[in-house]
């Protein structure tokens, strides 16, 4: 829809809403008042409205939810999150201009199940430490992480600040830098405590990335998984490769992201 397919009125409507946003007037993440109070502030019927709250969906300006605690709200900052790094979500957070904040759910030692000795290449009876946290972007959170890590390579790790990044815990304490990673994402929708914790609504979609993390020896020294909300986070991939041929796709310098989850 763009536009000369909204009539004047709806696009003025658009217009008003855009000039409230870029002046501070909206924030990102404010919901905005009920379409009936909100037509007779702007002087429209509801269709007009739902005109220009339609446009403004489709460019990823507002999102709006359905039932109980929807409504229209402004679209929240993204976090960019560029799959050619490793760096912990706190330093990613405030590189784009985010407070970070950490709320910390549980940390343990335990002995590794099945899945884990093998992301880990660790035996039967070999304990990691096992740490969930929530990261906060701007006080609200953007995901759910659960982290494991060989216990016997990292002793006294849970009785360290775990509020910030591991890594870099695990730089300074032990003189272990991740190296590599090896991510699998997939699309999942949030169940009830995900959508508790995440606070967003049941179903909402959200990425799910697990990940296993090497150091500079090839040791694997991390295997998690972590739920990002899909309203506040996009993903950049970026690869280099050869011209194309004619026998040869190229895959030069490309971004691509992931929209609208």
């Amino acid at each position: 829809m763009n536009e000369n397919d909204l009539g004047r009125t709806a696009e003025d409507v658009r217009q008003r809403i855009l000039g409230q946003i870029s002046t501070g007037q909206l924030r990102p993440g404010q919901k905005l008042i009920a379409e009936r109070e909100l037509a007779a502030e702007y002087q429209v019927s509801r269709s007009t409205l739902r005109l220009a709250l339609s446009a403004l969906e489709e460019t990823g300006i507002v999102r709006r939810l359905p039932g109980r605690g929807g409504g229209t709200f402004v679209a929240s900052e993204k976090l960019d999150r560029d799959l050619s790094q490793i760096v912990g979500v706190p330093s990613l957070l405030r590189g784009q201009g985010f407070t970070a904040g950490t709320k910390l759910i549980s940390a343990s030692v335990m002995p590794a199940d099945l899945k884990t000795q093998m992301a880990l290449g660790l035996s039967e009876g070999e304990h990691i430490f096992d740490v969930v946290r929530i990261r906060l972007a701007d006080s609200i959170p953007i995901s759910l992480e659960h982290a494991r890590f060989p216990a016997d390579m990292f002793p006294g790790l849970l009785e360290r600040p775990l509020g910030d990044s591991i890594y870099e815990l695990l730089g300074k304490h032990y003189e272990t830098v991740p190296d590599e990673a090896v991510e699998q994402i997939d699309l999942i929708n949030a169940t009830t405590d995900e959508a508790r914790i995440l606070e967003v609504p049941l179903g909402s979609p959200l990425l799910s990335v697990t990940r296993t993390t090497m150091d500079t020896q090839g040791r694997k020294i991390e295997y998690s998984h972590d739920l990002f909300r899909g309203d506040r986070t996009r993903i950049t991939v970026r690869t280099k490769g050869r011209p194309a041929t004619s026998d040869q796709p190229g895959e030069r310098g490309r971004i691509v992201e992931l929209k609208d989850i």
